[in-house]
């Protein structure tokens, strides 16, 4: 790597304390200038986004996520008033929780649980993991992320004894998502349980006037914040979906919001090479053909980094992975992400990046600051954290010797600002990459074909059982109780309900012992 090609391909912007180096692309002599003029479309389509444009045209819905850090943005005063109210009701909660004025029933807050899936969980989680400290938190803080009954059971055992000091939020826009209801009635049961009521602990986020919101004020929660309809789940992170559980932990959210409008100011310039995000994009459209040809592989080299890669697979894959473009066409666009920390995949999966087949690109993730405190020396001048540069740097020249290309992004430090800087970097990106390969980073039919499927699932659950009750005593194949409900061509959702329903022995139902796996029947005894 020659500093002449170093030099010309990375770009430094010291207004938001970010570098961007596109040097290890092996973009061609002149590229990103011959890109010039196909941004000017993606400048002004999101220029259009953040005035308002229906952006998601399925659901007759704009995207304003943009004007979440600047509510001046918003299309009318109505909306602004919103955004400034609510984040003023935030910091009023929560500070009334830490002074102890609105406290559980044992006592004043120490923890909060989190009841969410997809954004209503990814984005808390990684600002949580990111910027909290067991030595300064104002709570700790749990999610409930999964239907899983047996993760649900782990975390709620790691509360025990403080569930009446603890503060739960729900968090689903409509209050239907089956994954967040069910978290909520577990923590209700557990609640209940201890001889505690829910209510008197509870918080929702949610659409006005959802099923979740009529709950909440019927039952008298403690507070409902809202969650606008033209803020998607995925870009929610610094909304109340984010907002509150970093507040409540004692994050500071105005440096959130105001790392985050630094980097909107930097990525709407509509000169290619002064704009990080579509430089970011480009790097995209480059390494993966404009079709999604390789992965993306996530290196950042900071543990509080560790859950990036899992916040950027749904901001990325949700946004980008569509079947049709706007004009219908089918296109399978999309690009796949993975990742965990430096150095740890250094020892996990490297040698095959290195070695082995050629289908990706990676981001390194560069922190510059080690430590708040100074570090001690692990050999005579040299510290850790020169390791852990050492590490990146030489993972990143190990893979540029076999033609493996890499992108890297380095921040100055790992605080509040910096990490809400990455998140709108790679929002905006998203949204120009969306542009120009010509689909709607805004939907996801996928998403709602996959909960129709589960529905199914669900209601053919309730078939089997009532079934198997009416039939008591009898013991059938999967087939011919698929026949018996009428769903003959189910019988392999069948077979897989019915093995899942008896080995938790759901309404009494058995699996026959002893025999070939697809001849097993299943039935109720008498």
């Amino acid at each position: 790597m020659s500093w002449e090609s170093f030099t010309s391909n990375c770009f430094s912007f010291p207004e938001v304390s970010i570098d961007l180096d596109l040097s290890r692309l092996g973009l061609p002599d002149g590229y990103i200038e011959s890109q010039a003029t196909r941004f000017e479309k993606a400048f002004l389509a999101m220029n259009d986004l953040e005035a308002g444009a229906i952006a998601n045209p399925d659901e007759n819905r704009m995207v304003g996520h943009y004007w979440l850090r600047d509510a001046g943005l918003a299309p009318n005063e109505e909306i602004q008033r919103e955004i400034e109210s609510t984040v003023q009701r935030i910091k009023a909660f929560a500070a009334d929780i830490h002074a102890g004025i609105i406290v559980g029933q044992e006592g004043s807050f120490t923890d909060v649980l989190v009841i969410g899936i997809g954004g209503s969980a990814l984005g808390p989680q990684f600002i949580a993991h990111a910027l909290g400290s067991p030595s300064s938190d104002k709570a700790r803080i749990h999610f409930l992320d999964n239907t899983d009954p047996d993760g649900m059971d782990l975390v709620l055992d790691g509360l025990s004894g403080r569930l009446g000091t603890t503060l739960s939020i729900v968090i689903s826009k409509s209050g239907g998502t089956a994954e967040t209801r069910n978290g909520m009635l577990e923590a209700q049961a557990a609640y209940k349980q201890s001889g505690l009521d829910f209510a008197k602990h509870a918080v929702a986020i949610t659409g006005q006037r959802s099923k979740l919101d009529k709950v909440a004020e019927t039952e008298g929660w403690l507070e409902r914040f809202p969650m606008w309809d033209w803020v998607g789940g995925r870009t929610s992170v610094l909304a109340t979906v984010g907002l509150i559980p970093a507040a409540l932990q004692g994050i500071d959210i105005d440096a959130l919001l105001a790392g985050a409008r630094s980097i909107d100011v930097q990525t709407r310039k509509s000169e290619l090479k002064a704009n990080p995000a579509a430089l970011l994009a480009l790097g995209w459209l480059y390494a993966t053909n404009e079709k999604g040809e390789k992965d993306m592989v996530v290196l950042p080299y900071k543990d509080r980094l560790l859950l990036f890669s899992r916040y950027l697979q749904q901001l990325i894959m949700e946004s980008l992975g569509k079947e049709y473009d706007l004009e219908g066409n089918v296109v399978n666009q999309g690009i796949a992400v993975y990742g965990n920390k430096g150095s740890t995949d250094q020892h996990a999966y490297v040698q095959q990046l290195r070695e082995g087949v050629s289908n990706f690109f990676v981001t390194f993730i560069e922190v510059l600051k080690d430590r708040s405190s100074e570090s001690i020396e692990v050999e005579e001048g040299i510290t850790s954290g020169d390791y852990l540069q050492g590490f990146l740097l030489g993972t990143r020249e190990a893979l540029s010797e076999n033609d493996r290309p890499s992108i890297t992004i380095t921040a100055s430090e790992v605080n509040a600002t910096s990490v809400s800087r990455l998140i709108a970097l790679y929002e905006r990106a998203v949204g120009y990459y969306a542009t120009l390969v010509n689909i709607n980073a805004y939907h996801q039919p996928g998403v709602e074909a996959g909960k129709k499927a589960a529905g199914t699932a669900i209601e053919t659950c309730r078939k089997i059982s009532a079934k198997l009750k009416e039939l008591e005593g009898q013991f059938l194949s999967a087939p011919d109780l698929a026949n018996a409900i009428e769903e003959p061509e189910n019988a392999e959702l069948v077979y897989k309900l019915a093995n899942h329903m008896a080995a938790n022995a759901k309404d009494g139902i058995r699996k026959s012992d002893n025999v070939v796996w697809h001849e097993a029947t299943f039935g109720i005894e008498k």
